[in-house]
């Protein structure tokens, strides 16, 4: 989550070999019970619910020979669990990638995401301290375990964001080559690297007032307000924050006390260093707009 997913699947997809769901994230291999705790509205769209349902996102795949889908959820331990269980129930050969990011940055990344779509209201320290599942997701050493219990290293493909994006087409030809499909193709695609708002709403107080504006009562009355009125509890409610302005020293150097830890953990059971991520080594780098293409 919030490394790059949706740009290696749109690699991915573009492939002439390669058949990548939409929804990019269907969620199938999650225990129903956890998914409507975790992400209630892929749990309404039940793909969970059958295999029929399921494998109907699949019908137009005809005769390629990979078939995948991306749903950042299956590495969300331990909020989520079972997931590497029931997918080799459901075919024994899978095969796994699993991109990477900065942990600092995808930690910082994954509170502005909650922000904007799960109502997230306490500062970015006190969130990341208190809810342990901005870290859990950047312990990558703890994901990666939930799976290696289960099959060989070599069936997990594991690359970073920072690498595919600095040298998209090597790092593509490598996992098209893992894949066995031609690595000389080249879908051409860009993406931006960051692709959050200049601006974002965050909930006010202890949310009373934003629960109330969703709420179907006050769908039937906000016509009747004047527009002064729906501004003035629009603002009550919402207050926009500009992410790129946030202080970040405090923040990053708690994440760092933890995540070199874990990162120490995962360079031991990968057998590698990760010197792209800058963040985490307290380096100074742009975080700017950026466009990579796979030329």
């Amino acid at each position: 989550m919030k490394s790059g997913t949706t740009y290696l699947s749109d690699l991915l997809g573009a492939h002439p070999a390669i058949f990548m769901s939409t929804p990019k994230e269907p969620c199938h291999f999650v225990d129903g019970r956890m998914l409507r705790r975790v992400w209630p509205y892929m749990w309404k769209r039940g793909y969970w619910r059958s295999t029929d349902r399921y494998l109907d996102l699949f019908a137009g795949a005809a005769a390629k020979p990979v078939v995948g889908e991306a749903s950042t959820i299956y590495s969300y331990a331990p909020l989520i669990s079972g997931v590497p269980q029931r997918i080799l129930a459901f075919n024994p050969q899978a095969r796994f990638l699993y991109i990477m990011r900065d942990p600092v940055d995808r930690s910082i990344s994954h509170y502005w995401h909650r922000v904007r779509f799960w109502g997230e209201r306490r500062p970015m320290l006190a969130a990341i301290r208190s809810d342990s599942q901005y870290t859990d997701v950047s312990h990558y050493a703890r994901q990666l375990k939930e799976y290696l219990r289960h099959v060989e290293r070599e069936r997990i493909y594991v690359l970073t964001q920072e690498a595919l994006l600095a040298d998209t087409v090597n790092q593509l030809s490598r996992v098209y080559t893992w894949l066995n499909v031609d690595p000389a193709f080249r879908p051409g695609l860009s993406v931006r690297t960051n692709s959050r708002p200049e601006l974002v709403y965050q909930v006010r107080g202890y949310g009373l007032l934003e629960r109330l504006r969703r709420t179907s009562a006050y769908a039937r009355l906000a016509p009747h307000l004047p527009r002064a009125a729906r501004q003035l509890g629009y603002r009550l409610a919402l207050r926009g924050l500009r992410p790129d302005e946030a202080p970040l020293s405090e923040v990053q150097a708690y994440l760092r006390s933890v995540q070199t830890r874990q990162t120490e953990e995962l360079s031991a059971l990968l057998n590698r260093s990760f010197p792209e991520w800058h963040t985490l080594q307290g380096e100074e780098h742009c975080t700017c707009w950026r466009v990579a293409q796979a030329r």
